[in-house]
């Protein structure tokens, strides 16, 4: 399964900016804590250790309102950043309207930036299909979403920012290594309802979601990934959520896909750059972060 998150070192000193400005925010600065012997002058104070119960109580919440769900239907709208050739970065939203069923069945529509194309998983079969071009690659795939999802990532490099949302037990994997939690606070200002947001960190990304306070349902979802050296940021707006609705029958396959000319269901080319936009420059080393507990 491809987290949301990839897995890369974290750099200490976006942490301490990050952490310090929520803490400031609620004017419960985090107390100072004494150099320790041999740091370097001028080198950020490594951010003590800080799980606060209540940021992962509300992260188990949302977790378990979607691992109970034996069908879901909801719309991703996710704006990426891409560095431009003047330096601040383009934004290029892209929109997911995403259909699943337990065990075995998944359909994301995509639109928006970049080519529109479709997925279909209904347990046997698994199809990405681009109408424009009229083609389709077509794989036998195993029997639960989470293994197409690995398989389709692994075979195919094809990935979804909300995957995590899919699986099983999204706690388990949101919250691996995690080494920093807080509770934010309320908001009514994310998805038409009351919300709660919380933050944590792993060695890898940072990460704020705002989640319903009466649904437990994943509104909004913010990342920053440690070894992104220009600091970008995904941001992943979720609404229409639909808990077990009844799929229509044809939800999870289409016609027009089947009919299409195939090709083989590998990784594919590099894609280029989006319009106006500069390559990413690679990333260079970073300092490791401290260990997970």
């Amino acid at each position: 399964m491809t987290s949301l998150h990839a897995r890369m070192p974290w750099v200490t000193a976006i942490l301490a900016c990050l952490l310090v400005t929520s803490a400031n925010a609620q004017g419960t600065a985090p107390a100072a804590q004494p150099a320790s012997p041999g740091a370097k002058a001028g080198k950020p104070p490594r951010v003590p250790l800080l799980v606060e119960q209540r940021a992962i109580d509300l992260i188990k919440a949302a977790s378990a309102r979607l691992a109970a769900a034996k069908a879901m239907s909801f719309t991703a709208i996710v704006d990426v950043e891409y560095p431009s050739k003047l330096g601040p970065p383009l934004a290029f939203p892209v929109r997911y309207d995403v259909a699943m069923q337990r065990p075995d069945k998944l359909r994301v529509l995509q639109s928006g930036a970049g080519a529109a194309n479709e997925f279909y998983y209904d347990g046997k079969l698994m199809m990405a299909f681009v109408p424009e071009a009229n083609l389709v690659a077509v794989a036998e795939a195993p029997p639960t979403i989470e293994a197409a999802l690995k398989m389709a990532s692994d075979k195919a490099a094809l990935y979804y920012p909300f995957m995590d949302l899919l699986l099983p037990d999204p706690y388990a994997v949101m919250t691996d290594k995690v080494l920093h939690a807080f509770y934010i606070g309320p908001s009514g200002a994310v998805g038409g309802v009351t919300t709660e947001a919380v933050a944590w960190a792993t060695n890898d990304v940072f990460i704020q979601m705002w989640v319903g306070t009466e649904d437990k349902l994943p509104r909004r979802i913010r990342a920053m990934f440690a070894m992104d050296p220009l600091k970008l940021r995904h941001d992943m707006q979720l609404s229409n959520w639909q808990i077990d609705p009844t799929h229509a029958v044809g939800t999870f396959a289409s016609q027009k896909a089947q009919a299409a000319a195939r090709i083989p269901f590998n990784k594919p080319a590099a894609v280029p750059a989006p319009p106006g936009s500069a390559p990413a420059p690679k990333p260079t080393g970073a300092a490791p972060g401290p260990k997970a507990p």
